[in-house]
């Protein structure tokens, strides 16, 4: 087949339409061999860098694109990540997995996503298993609940598996959100207005997040040396919000509360509203995550702001070390940060 004249033009119609660019099409272009285009796009062997800048404009001209099922075959590798998550509407899950598809498509690598129902042993293995035979070159598991922190004990050691949470003994790459620093933030902050105590309404016990959070707020009243008080305990939904809020409202010397996540704390301000309870004149009020309607609740709340972005690149920072092998214990923390606004402000 000749070579394409390097005219810079339209590819010819065909019955079918237009023809899609081929490899000879670039390499035409670019004035080189076939052989040295395909070294420029899969990287297999050295080019010169003023040819190597003169096929990628060929690229660009023509809009080639590769075929990613012969690419695999010469590299080796397919493009394609792996993320095994968990079915679930929350604010914190749905952005971790939007941060790490952000950070893998700037990266230029395609996500493929194994959703499971329950966060057991088998289903997270499964999921893994299932991502391995389509031929991932790695996995990413977001493992907020306690027994999916447990299921990466059965992770292959022979495959590059990160975590997005799992806990401080899973025996894979760990990033996560200082869970501990975030309710030690807000907890201070509420101290700090010169309140006695701070309660706080956990999430559920099986959620590593609450847990964290949970324990971030009790040290921080144990070294002020104040008062703990009970935990009241909810779901994540405003619903378990509100209940609690029912329950507070009823609490003598009650002037200050932490919720475990944005969603309780909406219910938590209709519970004191209906008590005629007024945030902040007789009580202040934080929450955990910055969703976006938090700046528009009333009163506008103070929460604590994670970085869902920065979690996808670390992550996927975390798996490229992997995948170069790299530590199967590396840990890396991002730190949250404090979100005032006027459910604390003054009295």
């Amino acid at each position: 087949m000749a070579e394409r004249p390097r005219s810079g033009g339209p590819l010819k119609a065909t019955a079918a339409g237009t023809r899609q660019p081929s490899l000879t099409d670039v390499a035409g272009v670019a004035g080189v061999s076939h052989m040295t285009v395909s070294r420029v796009i899969n990287g297999t062997g050295p080019v010169r860098p003023e040819t190597r800048a003169r096929v990628l404009a060929a690229i660009e001209e023509l809009g080639y694109r590769p075929n990613s099922a012969a690419r695999a075959l010469v590299t080796g590798r397919t493009g394609t990540l792996g993320v095994v998550a968990l079915e679930s509407n929350l604010y914190g899950p749905a952005s971790t997995l939007y941060g790490i598809e952000n950070a893998a498509r700037e990266a230029g690598y395609a996500i493929t996503i194994s959703s499971v129902s329950r966060p057991g042993r088998s289903s997270i293995a499964d999921a893994v298993e299932n991502l391995r035979r389509q031929a991932v070159e790695g996995i990413i598991v977001i493992a907020p609940h306690v027994t999916a922190g447990r299921a990466l004990e059965a992770a292959p050691a022979d495959f590059p598996v990160v975590a997005v949470g799992g806990g401080e003994a899973a025996p894979v790459p760990v990033i996560s959100v200082d869970q501990r620093d975030g309710a030690r933030r807000a907890t201070e902050h509420l101290l700090a207005l010169g309140h006695r105590t701070v309660w706080h309404i956990a999430g559920p016990e099986d959620w590593l997040e609450a847990r964290d959070r949970e324990l971030g707020w009790r040290e921080t009243l144990e070294r002020h040396g104040v008062g703990v008080p009970r935990v009241i305990r909810g779901d994540w939904s405003s619903r378990s919000g509100y209940e609690a809020g029912r329950s507070l409202a009823g609490e003598k010397d009650l002037d200050a509360v932490f919720a475990g996540n944005d969603q309780m704390a909406l219910g938590l301000l209709r519970a004191f509203a209906e008590a005629g309870i007024s945030v902040p004149r007789d009580v202040r009020v934080a929450g955990f995550d910055d969703v976006p309607e938090a700046a528009y609740f009333t009163p506008p709340l103070t929460t604590v702001r994670q970085d869902f972005i920065e979690v996808g690149r670390r992550t996927f920072g975390l798996l490229a070390g992997r995948m170069d092998g790299g530590d199967r214990h590396a840990r890396a923390l991002v730190v949250p940060e404090l979100i005032v606004r006027e459910s604390t402000g003054p009295r």
